[in-house]
């Protein structure tokens, strides 16, 4: 594997502690918070992200113009992923950022240009509030609901690198047993673009398990251009990785909080590795890299 420039932290991470209870607090003081935080310590050189938390909408929104029992599939949300996400912060004692509302509002882990940022129809639903969207609706959206979830992430991530730490970034996510009729094998994939450190560690830490089926860059590619490990990992050099973890496996309490369990003392061996503790910069399949972040 290609290794790319490095830059060297000195000190060592401490073992995290777990939390008894995680501590939630709103970034935002607008009436629907954009973005919830679980606190945690810092200096464990973790941050845990949930993109598609939510199924939630502002009042003001209504259903989108949806049937309700849309916003409870997949294309509402990722199924599961909230609860192993809190499970996982709670364990490893690390902060976490959670958006607050549904992907079919806006996605957060699109760019701001990207033209699936609003989706009009998601897996044959017709979202009648986003068929006609005007420009400045949509720079409403970006500017109450997907900046400052960014914003939320770039703030962890500076705090963690003002303490002389390298952030190791693990963003969790769900996907369906079966898409458009075929089912799907894997239990779990790991999503990664050109960084190989945190995704490759990962799907050979799964892989010790022989009853699990472990995808790699499956069900999905993980190489997006403007997506949240875009900017925040690979942009960064931070090492980081997308977790996709099936959703029949995590839809209820006991399934992810099982899976939260398996996270943990993977996720602990990569922040051990001293591999993680360096800024590398690998460039990207999605395109050029921005400069200033």
């Amino acid at each position: 594997m290609a290794r790319g420039r490095a830059c060297h932290y000195g000190s060592p991470f401490p073992p995290c502690d777990p939390l008894p209870r995680a501590a939630v607090t709103a970034v935002s003081p607008d009436a629907f918070p954009p973005v919830e935080r679980i606190d945690g310590d810092p200096a464990c050189g973790i941050l845990v992200l949930c993109d598609h938390a939510s199924n939630a909408l502002p009042p003001e929104y209504g259903t989108l113009g949806l049937d309700p029992r849309q916003l409870e599939r997949h294309i509402g949300y990722d199924i599961g992923a909230a609860a192993v996400t809190r499970g996982l912060a709670r364990r490893l004692g690390a902060p976490a950022l959670l958006t607050t509302y549904s992907r079919l509002l806006i996605d957060p882990n699109r760019g701001d240009d990207d033209p699936t940022l609003i989706m009009r129809l998601s897996d044959g639903a017709v979202v009648p509030a986003n068929a006609g969207h005007t420009r400045e609706e949509r720079e409403a959206r970006i500017a109450r609901f997907h900046r400052p979830y960014h914003a939320a992430i770039k703030a962890e991530l500076d705090a963690m690198e003002a303490q002389g730490l390298v952030p190791l970034i693990v963003s969790i996510h769900s996907f369906t047993p079966v898409w458009r009729g075929t089912p799907r094998p894997w239990h779990v994939g790991m999503l990664w673009d050109t960084d190989p450190r945190a995704a490759i560690a990962m799907i050979r830490a799964f892989e010790r398990d022989p009853e699990l089926v472990v995808g790699d860059n499956e069900p999905y590619d993980g190489a997006l251009r403007n997506d949240t490990l875009y900017v925040h990992g690979s942009a960064r050099g931070f090492p980081h990785v997308l977790v996709e973890v099936r959703q029949d496996l995590i839809a209820d309490d006991a399934g992810a909080e099982a899976w939260a369990a398996r996270l943990e003392p993977i996720t602990r061996e990569l922040r051990a590795d001293p591999e993680m503790g360096t800024v590398r910069h690998y460039g990207s399949r999605a395109g050029a890299l921005p400069v200033d972040v």
